[in-house]
């Protein structure tokens, strides 16, 4: 039995991400986690909420068996519990300082939220980590945006997971909840870039091609304990 952890959801890719995996036949569960449930409904996912800082204390088995009064998901929680299952885990969470105010607490949610959801996939024994971060990621970076993104990806290195995939896409398109009036011009002056076929690493990719190159990438079976995927290759990925 193959499960999927999936944290972000309510996100571009998140969203995307989550309709592909409830359709791919290798995962037998899609393990939603966040603040607050979504309004959907499949009989492969399992949505659990709370608060999210303190995730990795989070009594999530009378969580998932909450969901089915007549002991549906026992068998699930109890080969979670003995590590008898192959767990992916794949984060979307992210932000904007305009949307929450500040740097700081912009840091606690692309950065400590990110390694929180990391550090519970780890306890639940998630083999693969994959992890959507952005074109420009840098620990050094004198862009705040992409300092935090590369602080993330290297304090994810740290926690040890199996197999670590970084995925950083450039200008994403896609139907947003809410209007990005900076994205909107970027999108404007970088759209000839896809329409020449050029710049492969930096033209606009589509939310659904990141998804699906998170998917084809979890379960391809890789050489290596870490990759970092730019656009070029999530749009081969994700065809």
């Amino acid at each position: 039995m193959t499960i999927a952890l999936i944290s972000g959801t309510s996100g571009l890719v998140g969203m995307q991400l989550l309709h592909q995996l409830l359709r791919n036949s290798v995962y037998s569960y899609v393990i939603s986690v966040g603040r607050r449930s979504l309004a959907l409904k499949h009989e492969k996912l399992l949505q659990i909420d709370g608060d999210m800082p303190k995730l990795t204390t989070w009594a999530w088995e009378d969580k998932i068996n909450a969901q089915s009064l007549g002991g549906a998901y026992h068998t699930l929680v109890l080969a979670l519990q003995e590590k008898k299952v192959t767990v992916h885990a794949f984060c979307c969470l992210g932000t904007t300082i305009k949307q929450v105010g500040s740097k700081d607490k912009f840091y606690a949610v692309d950065h400590d939220l990110v390694l929180e959801f990391a550090s519970w996939s780890k306890k639940l024994g998630a083999s693969k980590f994959l992890y959507v971060s952005a074109m420009g990621a840098n620990p050094q970076s004198s862009i705040f945006y992409n300092q935090v993104k590369g602080k993330t990806e290297e304090d994810l290195k740290a926690i040890g997971f199996p197999y670590l995939g970084l995925f950083r896409p450039s200008l994403l398109l896609g139907a947003r909840h809410e209007f990005r009036f900076g994205e909107q011009v970027a999108t404007f002056f970088m759209m000839p870039l896809s329409w020449l076929k050029l710049g492969k690493n930096i033209r606009p990719i589509r939310d659904h091609v990141v998804a699906k190159s998170l998917v084809n990438v979890a379960l391809s079976d890789s050489k290596s304990s870490m990759d970092c995927f730019l656009s070029g290759k999530m749009q081969e990925l994700g065809a």
